[in-house]
């Protein structure tokens, strides 16, 4: 990894320390240290982390500090929550940490404080939220709006997906959620065809009021609506996230009922801003509320935790001795949580949107592993679809475990059963199975010596495989805002470490830019744009198709 025309003092140190300890088998480490488990824990409120499932020593863990405290982490921690311009790219603070602050200090961009907007939308959003909630904010009919859309793509949609359906259990009884993103009219369609006009509220989130597939989706509600209530229904019906008064206005919305946020928001950051929108009219303000009490929480603990204790720079540092030593560049999420399910689907545009990057920050060419790949699913769904591979694949896949010590829904032994199975997961991971484990095993089956000798190495499991487990007490707002800003914090720290941007998002652009230049040859009202053959090809094929 070069930093500047060398590759740095922790660094070099970093690789020694990985020579001589590539080789050590966490189950060594642990028959060597009986408190193991508990040396590598860290709690905050109801949250307990256990990485002692890891290939570290306090050898490996104090390189891993020097690295972060060399790459300045500390520096940028304080640029960060102090409104600096650290999106260097667009020139912006990046300030998701003020959403959620929940202390009188001022936080200043360009010499103004930000946090009495800030406060002003959510004020905003609370008696809104309430409003309708109560129904005393009703449809054009008069009928209280129980069906509440969100039409937003990216971070519009993901954030406030995940956390609505997280929240689940949080709902008000008579209010249901509803999300179309996909420009796929399939998605709208399907959306539609469950509503009643008269009760439905569509909730546009576009800055610009621009985005093509947001505003598609919305012109194609908007006609919905329209042919069932008339154009004087639109004003009752639509409200929007955005910032272009005009748009809006000229959309058909209440320019009263636009809810603001800025450009030191990120789409994936936002979640806690007016985006968040939906998640309180679903789960009432004070839980959002709690939710944004969590983020602070774990935002307080970032800012002054030191790293030995600090639970998003530990995570992100572990993030960095797979990706850049072992060359493992990828990981699992997996929520033992039914109502968590959407979490690595949030998690890979927070993780690889922000630091899939190839550009220093010093404009040069990364010659080094940057963002890691992503994926997951709920347990125990994924342990029957590609936990195969996590246990006996070619490529170690490092998990970071996720349960609820008590759930919503304690029904019969499911609970414990859910327990023991992540549980075991992540000791099976580590532990694995050497092959005079698997014969004695195969032996008290009953097997024959021919056949203990055919599967013993099938039998046999590898071992050494790392793994984080995240207990919660329960999956609550307070519990999920702790959890989303943890993994903020982690990607911010590993961005950091790599030198890049970890909030722009240019590769975004291309192939909707070009998008754009091959609609008009699809509708038919334009020719002689030139591609490559292949691509000029497939437009030719899907025309005379569509015809």
């Amino acid at each position: 990894m070069m930093f500047g025309q060398k590759k740095s003092k922790a660094w070099r140190n970093l690789e020694c320390v990985y020579r001589r300890f590539k080789d050590t088998q966490m189950r060594d480490l642990f028959a060597a240290d009986r408190m193991r488990g508990e040396r590598y824990s860290l709690k905050l409120e109801n949250m307990l982390l256990d990485y002692s499932k890891n290939r570290i020593n306090d050898t490996v863990m104090q390189a891993l500090f020097a690295l972060a405290e060399e790459r300045g982490v500390r520096d940028k921690i304080k640029a960060m929550f102090g409104g600096q311009k650290i999106n260097q790219t667009e020139n912006r603070a990046v300030l998701h940490v003020a959403l959620r602050k929940q202390d009188n200090e001022p936080i200043y961009v360009d010499g103004h404080d930000v946090m009495p907007q800030i406060r002003n939308v959510l004020n905003k959003m609370r008696d809104f939220s309430e409003a309708v909630r109560l129904g005393t904010f009703t449809g054009y009919t008069g009928k209280k709006l129980t069906n509440i859309v969100n039409i937003g793509i990216g971070g519009s949609d993901l954030g406030p997906f995940m956390a609505t359906e997280a929240l689940r259990p949080y709902w008000a009884k008579d209010i249901k959620c509803y999300f179309i993103s996909n420009i796929d009219g399939t998605a709208c369609a399907e959306v539609l065809n469950k509503l009643d006009p008269e009760t439905t509220l569509f909730i546009v989130a576009s800055k610009t009021f621009t985005t093509i597939e947001t505003l598609t989706n919305a012109h194609t509600c908007r006609h919905w609506l329209t042919d069932a209530l008339g154009e004087h229904a639109v004003s009752k019906h639509f409200v929007a996230l955005s910032t272009n008064k005009a748009e809006v206005e000229k959309f058909g919305i209440n320019s009263d009922n636009m809810f603001e946020f800025w450009d030191f928001v990120g789409g994936r950051y936002s979640m806690w801003s007016a985006i968040g929108l939906i998640i309180c009219i679903a789960v009432g303000y004070k839980n959002f509320e709690r939710m944004l009490q969590g983020a602070y929480a774990m935002d307080k603990h970032f800012a002054t935790a030191d790293f030995a204790h600090n639970i998003p720079v530990i995570l992100a540092l572990l993030g960095i001795w797979y990706n850049n030593f072992y060359n493992i560049h990828r990981y699992a999420v997996i929520p033992y949580d039914q109502y968590l399910q959407y979490l690595p689907n949030y998690l890979q545009q927070l993780d690889m949107e922000s630091n899939g990057k190839s550009i220093t920050l010093d404009n040069e060419p990364v010659d080094y592993a940057t963002g890691p790949v992503l994926f997951g699913g709920a347990g125990t769904d994924v342990q029957h679809s590609f936990f195969q591979l996590l246990h006996q694949g070619t490529g170690i896949v490092p998990v970071d475990f996720i349960i609820p010590a008590i759930s919503h829904n304690e029904i019969g032994n499911h609970h414990p059963i859910l327990i023991s199975n992540i549980l075991a997961q992540g000791e099976a991971l580590m532990h694995g199975k050497t092959e005079k484990e698997a014969s004695a095993e195969l032996e008290k089956a009953g097997k024959s010596k021919s056949e203990i000798a055919r599967l013993k190495k099938y039998k046999s499991f590898s071992g050494n495989r790392p793994s984080n487990t995240i207990i919660f007490k329960k999956i609550d707002p307070f519990a999920l805002g702790q959890l989303i800003a943890m993994y903020e914090h982690k990607v911010f720290v590993q961005g950091v470490i790599w030198n890049i941007d970890s909030f722009d998002q240019f590769g975004v652009e291309l192939g909707k830019q070009m998008a754009l230049n091959i609609l008009p040859e699809i509708e038919g009202t334009a020719f002689g744009v030139e591609h490559d053959s292949s691509t000029t090809g497939l437009i030719n094929y899907i025309k005379k198709i569509r015809k």
